[in-house]
């Protein structure tokens, strides 16, 4: 049972995650996660699929992975299926962030391609996470069809991804250094000068994967 006083506290705190200053929702979701409270849980969900500042989208993942994984996950899996594309994003980054691998089997192949590019980067990132040992090569396997897909920022993050999986992508890569899309070709071979070379900056990478790919020497090294 609450007080009078709990209940004016909650009603502060559901009022400023309202509000229409950025600094002010801020706030309240600040205070959501400093004294995590499971009446919260479905307000803060609710706002990530409409939030449209990014400080505060974070701070309400961060408010989330202050709650109970066994409150917060079956809700942000539910998300998952939304029609709205930052609900499935937002959902996707909260799940990684927990880390909580019974989220694993609602990582589908339909999100890990998904049409929209946030939502597939956040299910990439998601994915590497809470793959359980033994799933890599599966899921290297889908990564790698979204070789050479969108800019460099996502070509960055997919290289991110498949990099995080370890040497185990390299078939797949190798197969990918021979599809007669360039830009799946230069993708796949900038991803394993990254794997080799970290250090190396992706513009660098594929810059080399550019020439490389014109000169048909991608199969010569190594």
């Amino acid at each position: 049972m609450t007080t009078p006083k709990e209940d004016t506290n909650t009603s502060r705190v559901l009022q400023g995650l309202e509000n229409s200053s950025s600094s002010v929702r801020l706030q309240a979701v600040l205070a959501v996660g400093t004294a995590p409270d499971p009446r919260f849980i479905d307000k803060l969900i609710e706002r990530c699929a409409i939030e449209p500042d990014f400080y505060v989208r974070d701070m309400l993942t961060w408010a989330l992975t202050r709650h109970s994984s066994s409150m917060t996950v079956p809700k942000l899996i539910d998300e998952l299926r939304s029609e709205r594309a930052q609900a499935r994003s937002q959902a996707l980054h909260t799940l990684s962030k927990i880390g909580d691998r019974r989220a694993w089997p609602a990582i589908t192949r339909a999100l890990l391609t998904d049409a929209d590019d946030e939502v597939a980067r956040s299910a990439w990132r998601a994915a590497v996470v809470l793959a359980p040992e033994g799933e890599e090569s599966e899921l290297a396997g889908v990564l790698a069809t979204q070789l050479g897909r969108g800019e460099r920022e996502t070509q960055l993050s997919l290289s991110r991804a498949l990099i995080a999986l370890g040497k185990v992508i390299m078939p797949t890569l190798r197969a990918a250094m021979t599809n007669r899309d360039p830009r799946v070709r230069q993708h796949a071979i900038a991803t394993e000068r990254l794997l080799r070379n970290p250090d190396a900056g992706f513009e660098y990478a594929i810059e080399e994967a550019k020439r490389v790919s014109v000169l048909g020497t991608a199969g010569q090294e190594g």
